[in-house]
């Protein structure tokens, strides 16, 4: 592959516009995780996508809200830093809620980086053109250095690579920065960690799902070519453990069983899941928080 261009193009936006959604449509495979469910990107992750003459690097971010606990403060600092030192910012907002009061709260910050920006109007299949226009006019109107909009579906596909391709009109010529064959940039105990918070995402309600974190404690591959991983649910008090354990441990069963089958396709080896859930009250209130990355690991195993 001749690369001609190459670059960073970040994600940004409040949470559940999609971003997440748009990533995985374009990569044509689960890479980050999604629900219907805000907040739930917790962290900034590159995903590398490679074509015949470029390389994009997405970036995809926690959405920026005014952040309720030091998990939050983490949260938008990561969407915030985002938009430095990248090449495009896709500002990407939901058609159906439209440019309101979060949308001006970001548009700050994204006038402040002075980044070029491609605007996004994903879910558009959700709406008619009508409001699809007013958006782009408050786009217009609003952002300071808006390249070009572009209005996406991540369910039907629609405007996906005329997304890809303005991109790559507004992307500086250089080499590659990651080799072909590496997708994403974080660790397989990260992606792991992600899947199986995206199935307790998805199996259970209210606050439970904003009050967990994973830890991958252990990967190991077995004689029989089996991968072996152990994993810590966290939770902030004992009845939301009961949840996830649930009646006669049919929900843990259950959130394993699924997280399994995605794992064993994101690798593509045979995988014996092995999940515990722990009891860490007010985690989201620390200084530390459950992410790999930043080191909580010490902490919750005081």
């Amino acid at each position: 592959m001749e690369i001609k261009k190459s670059g960073f193009a970040s994600f940004v936006g409040k949470p559940n516009v999609g971003k997440s959604s748009i990533i995985n449509a374009i990569m044509k495979r689960k890479v980050v995780i999604v629900s219907e469910k805000p907040q739930t990107t917790r962290n900034r992750i590159n995903v590398i996508y490679n074509d015949n003459d470029s390389q994009i690097i997405f970036v995809d971010t926690p959405g920026i809200h005014r952040p309720l606990h030091r998990l939050g403060e983490y949260m938008v600092r990561a969407a915030v830093e985002a938009l430095k030192n990248v090449d495009i910012l896709l500002f990407t907002i939901d058609a159906k809620e439209g440019f309101e009061t979060p949308e001006d709260y970001i548009t700050e910050y994204i006038n402040k980086a002075k980044t070029p920006v491609i605007g996004v109007i994903n879910k558009i299949d959700l709406v008619n053109n009508e409001r699809t226009e007013h958006i782009e006019k408050l786009l217009g109107e609003k952002v300071n250095n808006l390249l070009c909009t572009v209005k996406t579906s991540a369910v039907t596909g629609e405007g996906l690579d005329e997304l890809i391709n303005k991109i790559k009109e507004n992307l500086p010529e250089g080499p590659q920065f990651y080799p072909e064959d590496i997708i994403v940039d974080r660790p397989l105990s990260f992606i792991v960690a992600e899947l199986i918070r995206e199935k307790i995402f998805h199996f259970t309600y209210e606050e439970v799902p904003h009050s967990v974190a994973v830890i991958i404690e252990e990967i190991k591959e077995r004689e029989n070519g089996t991968t072996y991983i152990r994993a810590n649910i966290y939770v902030e008090r004992d009845s939301q453990k009961g949840i996830i354990i649930g009646q006669k441990g049919q929900m843990i069963k259950k959130i394993g069983e699924s997280a399994r089958k995605d794992i064993e396709y994101f690798i593509e080896s045979k995988v014996y899941l092995d999940l515990f859930v722990k009891v860490k009250k007010d985690w989201r209130n620390k200084d530390f928080i459950i992410l790999n990355e930043i080191g909580m690991r010490d902490d919750l195993n005081e």
